[in-house]
């Protein structure tokens, strides 16, 4: 092996040491270190063919209920969990884009004292992504109990003179490191440049009513991989809805506060 090569495992292996429970920052200096071709080589274990040929299939495990590809993180830890299949020596980057698809997560050195370290999925994505784009997790979410409604019916109005949007929905996003902050989730019909710079445009129209200091972040409720976007599929009900507003029956008096999307129920901030 190469000097670059020993010094890229020996960075890996020294981050994964570092690990151990409820340390977050050593576990976000771990998938930087993988996300970093520099520094990210990790040995896949090969249940099936050759390292480079079509038929090559990682293999397999699962940790309660989730799947994970396992692998070592060095030629002295391929010795060691005893391995006598096939493997092939990859950037952890490439491993992430490959798996995160599938759900599939990544298990270091699952024969190691202890067993290893899972990586899940969503943190495969993240590291596939870029690692600034998404907040650490894991992440706890809610329904905003910040009170601001003047964004919130400045935004619905804006929304509702942008035809591309179908509905609005949000969360109150807390990571693992980090602020917390607010999540807009983004329903369109089309995503054509057009539509999407009118979406821009609405938002910029309506970050002005945001209080100094308070970070807001959009999501696409189309992204079927975002942790933010499945918590408010199946928890957060629009605030804005296009379809529910034309449907429903003009009220006697429109009320102050917009296009009656419910009060912000208690949660963290």
């Amino acid at each position: 092996m190469s000097a670059s090569g020993t010094a890229a495992t020996g960075q890996v292996e020294h981050m994964l040491r570092q690990v151990t429970p409820g340390r977050y920052d050593a576990y976000e200096a771990l998938l930087r270190a993988l996300a970093t071709p520099a520094t990210g080589q990790i040995w896949m274990l090969l249940w099936h063919g050759q390292a480079g040929s079509p038929d090559a299939q990682y293999g397999s495990m699962e940790v309660d209920g989730h799947g994970y590809a396992p692998c070592v993180t060095s030629a002295q830890e391929l010795s060691a969990s005893g391995w006598n299949r096939s493997y092939e020596v990859v950037d952890g980057l490439e491993v992430a884009r490959a798996l995160y698809p599938d759900h599939y997560g990544l298990w270091l050195n699952p024969h190691a004292p202890g067993g290893g370290v899972g990586i899940p999925w969503l943190d495969l994505r993240r590291i596939a992504t870029g690692l600034d784009r998404q907040p650490a997790g894991p992440l706890r979410l809610s329904e905003p109990a910040i009170e601001i409604p003047q964004f919130y019916a400045l935004l619905a109005q804006n929304a509702h003179r942008t035809p591309a949007i179908r509905s609005l929905r949000r969360a109150w996003v807390q990571p693992a490191l980090g602020s917390p902050y607010l999540v807009i989730g983004l329903d369109v019909y089309d995503t054509s440049p057009a539509a999407v710079d009118s979406v821009r445009a609405m938002m910029q129209q309506s970050l002005g009513a945001v209080p100094d200091g308070l970070p807001v972040s959009t999501v696409a409720m189309s992204d079927d991989y975002d942790p933010v976007v499945m918590w408010m599929r199946a928890t957060a009900r629009p605030f804005y809805d296009r379809e529910a507003h034309a449907a429903a029956p003009a009220p006697a008096q429109a009320p102050a506060a917009g296009y009656g999307y419910p009060p912000p129920a208690p949660g963290r901030y």
